[in-house]
């Protein structure tokens, strides 16, 4: 169990929900608005967070009503999602946002309702979570995902250059596939994992990048048109997450290639496709996300404002609650498998 910090803004919650209502009957209703429910990520996250839910309530005997919806991509959808749970009175309201930009529309519309509102995965700008102190935000740093993946990259580098270096010109070629053009995470993933090898001395050179949403069609069409231009030179993927990184792995095997004939590819999230392909060898690296740990966190949190309790999870500036990410290879593999593999 986590530390408990914010003791006063905690307490100030409390206040603050028992004069609204605070759990308005013996079932806490929390609202939970998706960005894209076929996501793989986000689908992963939704179902920890609903078997979080049948653990809270065999372990304290309560009642939770979890109502999971799909924007489908549409902020105006999602808006008028979160409008639906406000006026059927639910206690909470979690959000994994369309537009981290439009977040002070929901912000204001929670505060005009006095319903907490939990965002989750798709940090908001800063400015707009502080327009209110009963917004927060459950998820990990986008940076730190990146600086990990370079990681992977540098610690392979190190082991054995020669073997990512196929070219022999002591340069590292790589391609990057990004998520949503302008999106933080895409950001500061593809910033922070090119830096941190750069920054260790290794000569990169970027033959391309692309965005391909965050999603594994759009990133094998993107690589089977590198591959088609660039051929061997490619020695590196970066992929900002493993659904992009798994369409790279999808043009790779397209074009007849075994996984000692592909380009390193790395990823980020640690999705179930993805630690079989780190198990196959396809994939050579993957960053956890930690989607159990940022769903059982969305639920303490939840619970606690919808009792007026001081929720046990660490709040960083009474607001972000964040998980770390951790390196994933083929080395550690089985810490991570399900118990079942």
């Amino acid at each position: 169990m986590l530390k408990r910090r914010c003791a006063a803004a905690l307490a100030s919650a409390l206040l603050f929900l028992a004069a609204c209502g605070g759990q308005r009957d013996a079932t806490i209703r929390v609202g939970v608005a998706l960005y894209r429910q076929d996501d793989t990520f986000i689908t992963s996250l939704s179902q920890y967070l609903q078997q979080a839910v049948l653990e809270e309530e065999q372990a304290r005997g309560v009642k939770i009503n979890l109502n999971v919806v799909d924007g489908r991509g549409s902020q105006t959808t999602q808006n008028e999602q979160v409008d639906q749970f406000l006026d059927k009175g639910y206690d909470v309201i979690c959000v994994n946002i369309v537009d981290r930009t439009a977040a002070a529309v929901i912000i204001d519309k929670a505060q005009g309702a006095g319903v907490p509102v939990v965002f989750f995965n798709r940090e908001p700008v800063e400015e707009d979570l502080n327009r209110w102190e009963y917004a927060f935000y459950v998820g990990t740093r986008a940076d730190e995902a990146g600086r990990i993946q370079g990681g992977l990259v540098l610690d392979a580098w190190r082991a054995d250059a020669a073997a990512l270096d196929r070219s022999g010109d002591g340069v590292l070629q790589y391609v990057m596939l990004e998520g949503e053009p302008g999106h933080q995470d895409s950001l500061l993933r593809t910033e922070h994992s090119v830096r941190t090898l750069t920054a260790a001395g290794v000569p990169m050179e970027k033959l391309s990048n692309n965005a391909a949403d965050w999603q594994r069609g759009p990133a094998r069409l993107r690589m089977q048109r590198w591959l088609e231009e660039l051929g061997d030179a490619i020695e590196v993927v970066f992929a900002n997450n493993d659904d992009m990184a798994l369409g790279a792995i999808d043009a790779c095997l397209d074009a007849g290639m075994e996984p000692e004939e592909m380009p390193f590819i790395v990823g980020v999230d640690a999705t179930a496709p993805a630690l079989r392909a780190v198990e196959e060898g396809t994939l050579r690296g993957t960053v956890l996300n930690d989607a159990s740990g940022q769903a059982e966190d969305i639920l303490a949190l939840s619970c606690a404002l919808a009792r007026g309790e001081a929720p046990a999870v660490e709040l960083e500036d009474g607001k972000y609650c964040w998980r770390q990410h951790t390196a994933v290879t083929r080395e550690n593999l089985a810490e991570f498998l399900p118990e079942a593999s």
